[in-house]
């Protein structure tokens, strides 16, 4: 199935809602009500978006060079979604694969990298798992719950943001602390006995802000072995979690940030027998902690910021055969950062970001406990010359136990003429990711792998006209990696770690030698026709191809497509759409099974019973489409959902 023939009905469909359905989409700019002049005074239009996660400084989007994509907090709550995949599929670039329902095993491509190649953040906190071979983040039990902004960043980031980031970053942002008592909750039931429970509170209470949440959800399942080939037994998930924020003023220039986040899920999945992949009655268990405790200073007049804070992460998993009662997996992963960063304005148009970091990683799993550490200093200069032009360039290096330096770098520019009207985006980027512990110290570990490298650049232009109500863009990039770690057997292989007599690997090993390319176009349309009327429509071309053997890369599809829509009436009447298309595209390297494309349809309506209590109920998968991320793993069909949302 291609977007170019067999997907003209999808097309045809893509079209038509396009003209009577509705979103608030990243491109389109949301009011902030801050920061409302950049580094040389000049006025920053009210609709300009603030971001963060580019340069670990704010920055109107209009002087970002990097290709980055917002995803606000009211378009969030429009969409109604569960998962935080559901908002991130629709992101230009991105593709996802999943193996089965809500809670399984799902990852997440930027660009074509591999999904272990992108840094996953939730309130500026690394989520990345170090006890996963890859050492990426399942996106799987990850619910909306309280995020209220996501900001993902496209390329290659590691100067600022260290190993992994070689497709790009995401960051998932809670609800702020709030100067007035504000409270958010949710409640919905749907197909499947899904319940989905969600409450926020926040406030200032004296020297202290906060902000404070919970959630559940719970679903009967589908069947993660596709029922369409023989699977009949449905998979349930459960998970509860928390959140929170508190910022302590302890002097007008001197404060402490505390941040927490927890959730605890339990996965139903099905497993491989004599029979291949089927039904099993097996159970994984999920517990993710991140936390974050820092102290903040401002000196010279607010000119000179720094912030002194720690880290932590822990993920723990373990599956469980409940016919045998037997745990069938078990590990435990566990990332401490300590780190430094200082933000100084050396005149109005000069800004220096810097920092340093250690990272100290460990995992356990049965008998195996190794760690690793990790130091690095960075420093990014970001100037603004002349008005409308904003430049950065940056350096990092890296010092890692095992495989010794590495040093990158990073430029950016943003250009606009008029205003921020038109802006001309540049960037060049380049990362690496450091041999995970799993390949470094498991039964299949390799001491002397390399790490991961990688070149990526683009250059794009937006456009906004009819007074900011529309805005056109479109983005042309590349990527090349080298060194990629990857899993070889070891029979007349004549690697060191393969013929080790104190360590012998009759299975395989991993070795540093894979090599990959990607480039391709992103397009983007946003529309206002009205007010509360708001269109995102994105294209995207991905060409993902292992450099040895010319095949595409596994699970990347070439393209894809979707429609955000949403119209709120003057009635307190609210109806909007999501479309997502995707291509063909192939489940192994090799290039032998294919995944057909396909079109999914989601349709939603709300309503304001008072100013602060509206009904909301939505569509999913309105035309009931099969289809496939991973070969043999199926996908939820049609399903209704409905609720109350409270916001005060």
């Amino acid at each position: 199935m291609t977007l170019d023939t067999d997907m003209k009905h999808a097309v045809s469909l893509f079209a038509a809602a396009s003209a009577v359905a509705l979103l608030p989409a990243s491109l389109l700019a949301q009011t902030v009500d801050d920061a409302k002049t950049d580094r040389q005074g000049a006025e920053i239009p009210d609709s300009e978006e603030i971001v963060v996660t580019a340069n670990r400084t704010s920055r109107a989007i209009s002087q970002v060079g990097e290709s980055v994509t917002v995803i606000a907090e009211e378009e969030i709550i429009n969409r109604q979604p569960t998962e935080a995949l559901d908002l991130l599929r629709t992101v230009p670039g991105v593709t996802f694969n999943r193996n089965g329902g809500i809670g399984t095993n799902t990852g997440v491509s930027i660009r074509g990298a591999q999904s272990d190649q992108t840094v996953v953040l939730i309130d500026g906190i690394k989520l990345n798992d170090p006890s996963s071979p890859g050492g990426g983040f399942n996106f799987g039990p990850l619910l909306t719950g309280n995020i209220a902004r996501i900001e993902v960043v496209r390329g290659s980031q590691s100067v600022l943001y260290g190993s992994q980031a070689i497709g790009g970053v995401g960051n998932m942002i809670t609800r702020e602390p709030t100067e007035d008592l504000n409270a958010f909750a949710r409640a919905e039931y749907g197909a499947r006995d899904t319940v989905d429970l969600v409450g926020n509170i926040s406030g200032k209470f004296g020297p202290v802000s906060a902000s404070l949440g919970a959630n559940f959800a719970r679903t009967d399942g589908i069947s993660a072995f596709n029922e369409e080939r023989g699977g009949e037994e449905a998979d349930g998930f459960e998970s509860a979690g928390v959140n929170g924020k508190l910022d302590i003023a302890l002097a007008d220039n001197i404060s402490i940030d505390l941040r927490g986040f927890y959730a605890d899920s339990e996965t139903e999945i099905d497993g491989f027998g004599a029979s291949g992949l089927q039904d099993t009655n097996e159970v994984s268990f999920r517990q993710d902690f991140v936390g974050y405790a820092g102290l903040n200073a401002s000196f010279l007049d607010g000119r000179f910021r720094n912030r002194l804070g720690f880290a932590y992460t822990n993920i723990d998993r373990n599956n469980v055969n409940r016919d045998t009662d037997t745990q069938t997996f078990e590990s435990n992963g566990e990332n401490r950062r300590f780190e430094y960063q200082g933000v100084f304005d050396a005149a109005d148009s000069v800004e220096l970001v810097f920092g340093a970091e250690r990272e100290e990683s460990d995992y356990s799993s049965g008998d195996i406990a190794p760690e690793v550490w990790i130091n690095s200093v960075y420093g990014q200069l970001n100037v603004t010359p002349i008005e409308g032009l904003s430049l950065t360039g940056g350096v990092r290096y890296d010092d890692h136990e095992t495989f010794g330096s590495a040093t990158t770098f990073a430029a950016s520019g943003a250009y606009s003429p008029n205003g921020g009207d038109t802006v001309v985006r540049a960037s060049y980027g380049e990362g690496f990711k450091a041999p995970t512990l799993f390949q470094l110290f498991s039964d299949f570990g390799n001491s002397d792998l390399d790490p991961e490298e990688s070149e990526s650049w683009d250059v794009g232009i937006t456009h906004n006209f009819l007074d900011g109500r529309a805005q056109v863009g479109v983005t042309y990039f590349e990527r090349n990696a080298e060194n990629e770690i990857i899993f070889v057997g070891c029979f007349n292989n004549p690697l060191p770690a393969c013929n080790d007599p104190d360590n012998p690997r009759p299975f395989g090993t991993y070795d540093s030698i894979a090599s990959t390319s990607a480039d391709g176009w992103e397009f983007g349309v946003a529309l206002q026709p009205a007010d509360g009327f708001d269109v995102s429509l994105n294209y995207s071309i991905i060409d993902a191809f292992d450099d040895e053997t010319g095949n595409r890369l596994a699970r990347r599809a070439e393209e894809t497509a979707s429609l955000v829509a949403d119209y709120r009436m003057e009635n307190s009447l609210g109806i909007g759409t999501t479309i997502l298309i995707v291509g063909d595209s192939f489940d192994n390297s090799s290039n032998t099974t294919p995944l057909d494309g396909y079109v999914v349809a989601d349709l939603r309506i709300s309503y304001g019973i008072t100013e602060n209590l509206e009904l909301f109920g939505r569509i999913e998968n309105v035309t009931d489409e099969q289809y496939e991320t991973i070969f043999l793993y199926g996908q939820p069909g049609r399903g209704v959902f409905g609720g109350l949302r409270y916001r005060m």
